[in-house]
């Protein structure tokens, strides 16, 4: 069975490489501005979903939050694991499945990290077991990107040298999907990797929450707070709530 793409690139040292500029800072940036948006208790049981290495979860465990991080990614886990302590653990598990029912004060998703899975029936799964993880009247924040911002300003063609490595990027949008080409040469052998993410616009975002009883209540337009523009904004993020029972 051919291996789906996030399960290769983020095993691979050099999806760390390419993206090493996402350091605890930019968690920090990112978190403390939809913190106070949250006003979440002190001790509050915290689900970072597709947690990666652990920057944002390490950071929401330091605020006093009893944090869970969460990725498909063994070797991303493993290297989290070095940070565990009282209040942070990390497991190896697949979004689509639940974790623990009705246990979640807040499930967190960072930095796009929904809209990889081909079918749109895995991203409805996926959204119907966060609404299990949660307790009733529990809180899930969706950090996505914006759809209308990327169709205005993709880059069709980038290069960085990061590490002496010299990436080779290329992007498209094609069947609602916008996908990104990565290649590169490690000791004169070519390298190539992909990611793929759903365009998901807000209103499509909105209809699929309230399916599974996530029901959105504020929407952001970036780290700030600032109020969402479907044209402008850099990023899609919202708070949703469940409702009842899932």
């Amino acid at each position: 069975m051919k291996m789906e793409w996030y399960a290769s690139w983020f095993n691979s040292p050099y999806y760390h490489i390419l993206y090493k500029n996402r350091d605890d800072a930019e968690a920090k940036r990112a978190i403390d501005g939809l913190l106070t948006a949250l006003q979440l208790p002190p001790g509050s049981r915290i689900l970072d979903l597709a947690c990666g290495k652990g920057r944002h979860s390490r950071y929401l465990a330091g605020c006093g939050y009893d944090v869970t991080g969460l990725d498909i990614s063994n070797a991303s886990i493993s290297f989290a694991r070095q940070f565990e302590h009282e209040n942070l653990a990390f497991y190896q598990h697949d979004m689509r499945q639940t974790f623990r029912s009705n246990y979640f004060d807040a499930v967190m998703n960072f930095f796009t990290s929904f809209g990889y899975f081909e079918k749109d029936r895995d991203h409805i799964r996926t959204l119907r077991h966060i609404a299990t993880n949660l307790k009733p009247n529990g809180i899930f924040l969706l950090d996505f990107l914006n759809a209308g911002f990327v169709k205005n300003t993709l880059v069709p063609k980038e290069e960085k040298n990061v590490d002496g490595i010299e990436f080779h990027i290329s992007r498209k949008i094609e069947g609602g999907h916008v996908y990104k080409r990565v290649e590169f040469e490690v000791n004169g052998k070519p390298q190539y990797f992909e990611e793929r993410v759903r365009l998901f616009d807000k209103k499509t975002l909105f209809d699929m929450l309230d399916s599974v009883e996530l029901h959105p209540e504020v929407v952001y337009g970036d780290y700030d707070l600032s109020q969402f523009d479907p044209e402008k904004s850099n990023r899609l993020i919202i708070l949703a709530r469940k409702q009842k029972q899932v």
